[in-house]
């Protein structure tokens, strides 16, 4: 869980990282006129707490949203003795430029940005290594899948490498295939659900702010078994392991005076799964929060404020960008027996990318003895200066 002008809550809301800027980049380089975008953005459709949910088919994109994403965080090891551990993240993300199709006879119109990230995170060597892509919606270049085809989104790979990054429900879980033939890394990964899934908030409502009108409809997989391939500086992994999988739309997410989000989800060993996030004002504050302790058996119990805390104790400063993350925190919850000591398994998770940066990497959770008691990930946006240009 992006930004500012032309609407802060809709540059906030993808990925919430910075894709808004990227938006309005492209639309002074010709993808349509800007006022005809300012006028369109008041049409989008709203996340509503009646949403009728219905799966598999809200899998696949919703195009009357302003903003969309499909985000996958996992821990995966090797057969080997002692096993080699990684972290990965793939995400693809979906910004509307406007509702329909301008009134053009091309077939380079455009609906939509189309933007994919992967990294992946070698705990053995400490590095962290990421990639990405960001295109327009057309023909060559990058698309949405329709129902029935098990396509749910692609994109051309990075320059000078082949190929497609793809992602699809193949009615059994999620596939996904991504490669950066420049970097040496490369990811085609198979999921299955070990629960159900779940609706994060109620009815699947996720509020970001006091205010009303600032939410997004949002879904897990908390838990899938997951099967493939990583591929790191040109070395092939065969690797297993758990995922777990986002899928949030809507059009109006973080309020004008928000500007990032931390959040974290545990897989704990003992079958359980807790989710949180964090939204932070300008002033670095505070300013809404949720959380939910998902049990063994995949029923979902929403948190109040006071049945939990999430604060760090250790800080990271980027030598590339100078942003400040945390990277140590303790998260408790004394009615479910929590009381973990959360880190970082690698400092620099930072993802810098043409335009954008963030910090999204893979932690552990060890409880009040030392034992390690579960696996996450955390993602924090709107940290340091410049993480997001300027228009």
């Amino acid at each position: 869980m992006k930004r500012r002008s032309l609407s802060a809550s809709s540059a906030l809301a993808i990925c919430l990282v910075a894709i808004f800027p990227l938006f309005v980049d492209l639309v002074a380089r010709g993808s349509q006129p800007l006022d005809s975008v300012v006028r369109a953005q008041n049409r989008w459709k709203n996340a509503a707490a009646d949403y009728p949910w219905k799966f598999p088919d809200d899998h696949w994109s919703h195009d009357e949203y302003q903003s969309e994403w499909w985000y996958f965080t996992g821990h995966l090891q090797t057969s080997d003795h002692p096993p080699r551990r990684f972290g990965f993240q793939f995400t693809f993300f979906r910004f509307g430029l406007a509702p329909t199709l301008p009134p053009r006879d091309s077939t380079w119109n455009s609906k939509n940005l189309i933007m994919a990230h992967l990294a992946i995170s070698d705990i053995a060597s400490g590095e962290h290594l990421f990639s990405e892509v960001l295109t327009r919606e057309s023909p060559l270049l990058a698309g949405l899948g329709i129902q029935p085809d098990s396509l749910l989104a692609w994109s051309r790979a990075p320059a000078g490498s082949p190929g497609r990054w793809l992602l699809h429900w193949n009615g059994n879980g999620f596939r996904m295939t991504a490669h950066d033939s420049t970097q040496g890394l490369a990811l085609q990964l198979s999921t299955r659900p070990l629960k159900p899934v779940v609706l994060q908030g109620p009815n699947g409502y996720s509020r970001k702010s006091p205010l009303a009108g600032h939410a997004s409809l949002y879904y897990s997989f908390p838990r899938m078994h997951t099967t493939g391939t990583l591929v790191v500086h040109g070395r092939r992994f065969a690797v297993e392991g758990l995922t777990w999988m986002d899928k949030e739309f809507g059009s109006g997410q973080l309020a004008e005076n928000q500007t990032g989000w931390d959040w974290l989800s545990v897989q704990l060993l003992d079958g359980r799964e807790w989710m949180g996030f964090l939204v932070r004002d300008t002033a670095g504050n505070v300013d809404h929060a949720s959380a939910a302790l998902i049990s063994v058996e995949g029923k979902r119990q929403e948190l109040s404020a006071g049945e939990w805390t999430w604060s760090h104790s250790r800080t990271w400063q980027s030598p590339h960008t100078k942003a400040t993350y945390p990277i140590a925190w303790r998260l408790r919850v004394p009615g479910a027996g929590l009381d973990l000591s959360i880190e970082a398994l690698i400092e620099d998770q930072e993802n810098r990318g043409r335009r954008l940066f963030y910090w999204e990497g893979a932690v552990q959770a060890r409880n009040a003895a030392g034992e390690l008691v579960g696996h996450g990930y955390v993602e924090m946006t709107g940290y340091g200066k410049g993480n997001r240009p300027p228009l």
